[in-house]
């Protein structure tokens, strides 16, 4: 077998592409390639692995890598396998091998080169036709909970699913499930158990049927790899050479597939950068990038650093974000160096109220629109969907053209039109509806509504469709509450019309238009100009990271977002919800340091007093993150922190400690004639009790002791935690 027996061993591409014959000069391919570019390209022997920055030409360095290894007659075009992640990316990465004289090198996703060698080889190793390809799983995982006797909801549906696919990624049977959520902190979107369950009841309705889905592609590779070393010496055989570009995005599965692929051979290119790490809950670890050295420690590290594609203002921003991160991917980060002509400041914005957040970018998009940049080089990102409506309808008021990317438009959701239709019942037939008998106020009509379809005050935990599907619901309720207030005295009917037209008003069809998308989204696309808006705790850093490495993940997002401007970025966040509201909201901890006025995290300076909330919240020292005492999780809960440990954490609580410090706290309340929890909330004693303070430094790292508590209640708390009898006890006995 060798490697011009390609087209014997498996079929041609579907495109029908053949090898071009190269020409004579392989020298011409490395022309324009900047130094570092060109090292990638030469360097075609042995391990070798690129740690490439966004927008410094990566994927050009590798398509000229392999092009000039063809046309130097090192490299055999069909020996050659570039494995990437989206059929969007291998489909770009074959046109410009084509372009450069190397239209036969295999270019596919890992699925689609995997799903090729397992048809060809199925009828030799199991017999038959390879088992049908199951296109879309969630009919058969709804089928597997209703056989389990559990009830999911659509959204409960997508995302038990969700956490199907990382599993079988992972490499983690139905047994293990629970386990491996409880080891990776993961937020499962139902009871671990129950999701092992219908797990197992897949597995084996899929076997009953005879049918496959798209994680077993690569697993049955791997498993017909791992048994047959002659159908595995055969594949090697054929690819002698490979190249995996967004390195860092490689599930566990996929690397196992990568190795069994290469054997003992070291000839790999991978292509990536940890900082651009932002699927880790689908299973993506960059901790293969990170490791390559330590698995290769021959390998040539190629760093490519010179930013082709944003100015000097936008990378430094770039840089900024990534000197403020922790962990082992920041470790390993690129400073960016722009090859760029300087352009405008980055614009940091602060709005009173979330509309006017809203009101303001679609005016500054219209001014560039005007000024000559096109709808189409313009995009709005934000962290979540649900964000998505009050950007599309303050841009339809400003009559400029948009887009939505990766989502539905927002009154186009399933769960918006579900609603729509419920309160549009209600509003015609809410007379004889006792869900309204004991609401008055056209909010608290709304919400009762929506509350039958899966609104609730309280949103659910984790990320996933049941957390989307209550946001979309949740910025109906804050609609209401928005139009009620500047029309005190609507009707349910009123705000159905007023949704309609919202809905009416952003169905025109557009072109050309400004891009809305999610930072998830986003990743991989790039703009003239670029608008990072909901850049408030809570929202960014998302609620739910609440792990050090999850909220890390959420500054690689935004990293990602920043990195995705060529020219204008703009930063902005609202103070409050709603116009009139409490401004308590804070911009991004991300930002620290890097927008005017603000000071770096942990620092104290003359910027603090003009910083905007986050810096204008209180004058103590900052103190670090949090840790849980028992696990080491950072904690972020205002209640968890104040016990230091995480909530399913166990307690060691001292009993009696406790019942006397709230005897003590009964007894101060009274003298100062002030409710209990004015003395010490009952968290803060249970901290007391379960830490057993034996100083004051000790006393005062209790969250909820201050220095004015500490001042005036430190020494009888102290005295109780060492078991003494305060003066006036025995009296009273």
């Amino acid at each position: 077998m060798t490697a011009a027996t390609h087209s014997s061993l498996f079929p041609q591409d579907p495109d029908g592409s053949q090898f071009v014959a190269p020409p004579r000069d392989a020298d011409a391919v490395l022309d324009g390639l900047d130094p570092e570019q060109r090292e990638v390209a030469t360097a075609l022997h042995g391990p070798v692995c690129v740690l490439a920055g966004a927008g410094t030409g990566k994927t050009r360095a590798i398509t000229h890598r392999i092009a000039y290894g063809v046309r130097a007659g090192i490299l055999q075009p069909a020996s050659v396998l570039a494995v990437t992640f989206t059929n969007r990316a291998a489909g770009e990465m074959r046109g410009r091998l084509r372009q450069l004289g190397a239209g036969g090198v295999q270019a596919r996703t890992f699925h689609s080169a995997a799903l090729r060698q397992l048809q060809y080889f199925w009828p030799k190793v199991v017999g038959g036709e390879l088992p049908r390809l199951l296109e879309r799983k969630v009919q058969l995982v709804a089928e597997s909970a209703a056989r389990c006797r559990i009830r999911l909801d659509r959204n409960e549906l997508r995302d038990v699913t969700g956490e199907i696919e990382w599993a079988k990624v992972t490499q983690t049977v139905p047994a293990d499930y629970p386990a491996a959520v409880a080891k990776s902190h993961r937020d499962a979107p139902r009871d671990p158990a129950e999701i092992g369950q219908i797990y197992a009841m897949y597995e084996q309705l899929k076997r009953d049927r005879s049918v496959i889905d798209f994680e077993d592609v690569l697993l049955l590779t791997v498993g017909i790899l791992q048994d047959r070393h002659d159908i595995a010496d055969q594949i090697r055989g054929q690819y002698q050479h490979f190249v995996v570009d967004e390195y860092q995005d490689v599930s566990p599965l996929q690397q196992r597939l990568l190795e069994l692929w290469m054997g003992d051979r070291e000839n790999i290119c991978v292509v990536g950068d940890a900082s651009q790490t932002i699927y880790s809950f689908t299973g993506a670890t960059p901790d293969h990038l990170l490791n390559f050295r330590t698995r290769h420690p021959s390998a040539t590290m190629v760093k490519l650093v010179r930013d082709y594609r944003s100015t000097p203002q936008v990378v430094h921003l770039a840089n900024g974000l990534l000197n403020q991160a922790r962990g082992r991917a920041a470790e390993h980060r690129l400073e960016l160096i722009s090859q760029r002509d300087a352009g405008p400041e980055p614009v940091y914005t602060e709005y009173a109220d979330e509309p006017a957040e809203a009101e303001g970018t679609a005016r500054r998009i219209r001014d560039l629109v005007a000024a000559g940049v096109p709808a189409g080089e313009i995009a709005v990102l934000y962290r979540i969907n649900a964000q998505s409506e009050v950007y599309e309808q303050a841009l339809a008021d400003a009559g400029v053209p948009y887009q939505l990317r990766g989502a539905e438009r927002f009154f186009e959701r399933q769960e918006v039109r579900e609603a729509g239709a419920a309160l549009r019942g209600a509003a015609r037939f809410g007379g004889n509806d006792s869900l309204l008998d004991d609401v008055v106020d056209l909010p608290s009509q709304v919400r009762a509504v929506l509350s039958t379809k899966g609104w609730t005050t309280e949103p659910p935990t984790g990320s996933g469709a049941v957390r989307d599907r209550w946001e979309s619901l949740a910025a109906l309720v804050r609609l209401a509450e928005d139009f009620v207030r500047a029309r005190p005295e609507a009707t349910l009917g009123d705000l159905v019309t007023e949704l309609d037209e919202r809905a009416a008003a952003q169905h025109a069809p557009t072109v050309q238009g400004v891009t809305l998308a999610s930072l998830h989204a986003a990743k991989g696309l790039e703009w003239d100009a670029v608008f990072l808006v909901g850049l408030t705790e809570g929202m960014m850093p998302i609620t739910y990271a609440k792990t050090d490495e999850q909220v890390e993940e959420e500054r690689r997002l935004l990293y990602v977002g920043v990195t995705r401007a060529r020219l204008h970025i703009s930063l902005s966040w609202a103070l409050s919800r709603a116009p009139g509201g409490r401004a308590s909201r804070r911009p991004t901890r991300f930002l620290s340091g890097l927008r005017p006025g603000s000071s770096a995290p942990g620092t104290r300076g003359a910027g603090a007093a003009a910083g905007g909330a986050a810096e204008r919240g209180g004058r103590r020292k900052r103190r670090g993150p949090v840790l849980c005492r028992v696990c080491g999780t950072t904690l972020t809960d205002a209640g968890e922190m104040k016990l230091m440990r995480c909530e399913g954490c166990p307690s060691d609580m001292d009993e009696g400690l406790y019942e006397r410090l709230r005897e003590w706290r009964s007894d101060q309340a009274k003298q100062l004639g002030q409710p209990a929890y004015c003395v010490f909330t009952d968290k803060t004693l249970m901290a007391i009790a379960e830490s057993v303070p034996g100083d004051d430094g000790e006393l005062s790292r209790i969250s909820g002791v201050g220095g004015r508590k500490l001042e005036r209640f430190g020494a009888d708390v102290l005295a109780i935690c060492a078991g003494e009898e305060l003066a006036g006890e025995d009296d009273e006995s």
